[in-house]
This record gives structure tokens, C-alpha cells and sequence, in this order.
């Protein structure tokens, strides 16, 4: 788990610097609406999912009329937008895993062909790599003066945590993908404050290489990370802190 919150943190501090915010807003309006589509209310208290989704929403500082908006909008274009996920192989053979929403198919899959065209790559069948990675609950929690560390761990496990890592203001929490609710409610029922919570697709095995040939493989990700419709992306590379250093200094 340890290369996943590197990427993690790197991505805090990426989407803190430049200016990715609307893109990250507009992945959280798509969820939102999805979340009422899937979810048959637009009751946060009788829709997991969509209350779920106003908790990253207010993770990110989106403002509550941005929130509003998406949940009006939901009627009207929530039966456009559909969920897809994309698979295939980056330089050296590290999988990826792309998840969209978008409302318009062609030109989803017509972007990603062509990033994985310009890298020399093939775009796979969809579940030809699932077996790679499995789904867990991953929750980060800003770190605040009325967490005790040392009881909030042992509560968390009681929850169903199977890992815990803290790193600078951030606590990371991986559970189980069955144990994703039952840690949601746990930490609703204490106070805390959670700034994001998903399930993630996490590599059963991680894939080391070189730092160049790591850095075009994450220069490919961030690529599929510029296209609208693209909500996330996994992959399968080990990162070091050699990568994670030469990331951060790009």
C-alpha cells in the first residue's frame, strides 16, 4: 500500500499547485449525478452513494451551491452519463485501469485509444486485467487536535481497517471493499471528519522499474488525467522514493 499513498500524496500536492481544481469539481459533479441515477433519490440521507459523493464534494471545498446545482441537474442528465472502465497496457507492461463517466461513448473511448496510440500501447478488452487489482475502501482523514492517535487506531481496526498509515496532515485508511460501509458509519459516529472516501482498485502486485522509464509511464497517466471523462486512473507500478522524488520535482 505504500506506493499508493506516495501517488496519493503526490497527487494532493500536484492538484494544489496547478490549476486542476474545475477538473476535479467536474469529476465530482459527474459522481453526484450518477450517484442520484443509480441510487433512485436525490435524498443523501436515503442515497449512500450520493451522500457518499457530497462528502468528497466537501472534502475539496466545493461550494454548496455547486453541490445543489449537481443534484438538480441529475434529473435531467443523469440518464446521459454512463460508467466505463477502459484496460490495457502502458510502456514495460504495467496495467492500467481507466474509469469514465461520460455521456457520450465514442468520444471516451476515442480519447483514450489515442493516448495509448501515442505511447505505442494497445488498448485491451474490458476485464482482461481485473484480476490484477482488487477493490478497496480507501478513506483519507485530515489529521485535527481531537483525533487520539492511539484510540482512534484501535478503533478503526474494530471497523475493519486492514492498514493505517499517516503521512504529514493525512490519515489513510484501507479496508476491505465489504467493510467500506461499516467504516464510513464508524466514522460518521465519532466526528471525523473525512475528506475523501472511494473504492479504489488496488494492485494485488506492483511492478518495479527504472525512474525514466517510471516517469513515462506516470507522464501516460497524467495524460488519461486531462481527459474530462476520465473519473480514475490504476496501474500496477511499484512506486520508490526514488520515483516519487523525481514526480515531485517535475
Amino acid at each position: 500500500m505504500s506506493g499508493h499513498s506516495k501517488w496519493s500524496k503526490i497527487k494532493r500536492k500536484k492538484g494544489a499547485l496547478d490549476a486542476k481544481r474545475s477538473k476535479m469539481f467536474s469529476g465530482i459533479v459527474k459522481e453526484i449525478i450518477i450517484a442520484v441515477k443509480e441510487g433512485g433519490s436525490a435524498d443523501p440521507e436515503a442515497n449512500s452513494r450520493l451522500r457518499l459523493a457530497i462528502t468528497n464534494a466537501k472534502g475539496v471545498n466545493m461550494p454548496k451551491d455547486n453541490i445543489d446545482r449537481a443534484i438538480s441537474k441529475a434529473d435531467k442528465d443523469g440518464a446521459s452519463l454512463e460508467e466505463i472502465i477502459y484496460e490495457g497496457y502502458a510502456p514495460n507492461g504495467i496495467a492500467l485501469v481507466i474509469e469514465c463517466l461520460t455521456d457520450n461513448t465514442n468520444r471516451s473511448v476515442s480519447f483514450v485509444r489515442s493516448i495509448f496510440n501515442k505511447y505505442n500501447c494497445t488498448l485491451g478488452k474490458t476485464g482482461s486485467l481485473s484480476f490484477m487489482f482488487e477493490s478497496k475502501g480507501i478513506f483519507t482523514i485530515p489529521i485535527t487536535d481531537k483525533i487520539n492517535m492511539d484510540e482512534f487506531e484501535l478503533e478503526i481496526i474494530d471497523a475493519g481497517a486492514q492498514d493505517f498509515e499517516v503521512d504529514d496532515s493525512v490519515i489513510t485508511i484501507t479496508t476491505a471493499k465489504e467493510d467500506f460501509g461499516n467504516m464510513q458509519k464508524k466514522l460518521d459516529s465519532m466526528g471525523i471528519q473525512i475528506q475523501n472516501a472511494s473504492l479504489q482498485k488496488i494492485p494485488n502486485e506492483t511492478k518495479p522499474l527504472a525512474v525514466d522509464a517510471a516517469l513515462r509511464v506516470m507522464k501516460m497517466i497524467d495524460a488519461f488525467d486531462e481527459v474530462e471523462d476520465v473519473q480514475n486512473v490504476y496501474h500496477n507500478l511499484e512506486l520508490t522514493d526514488e520515483i516519487a522524488a523525481a514526480m515531485e520535482g517535475q
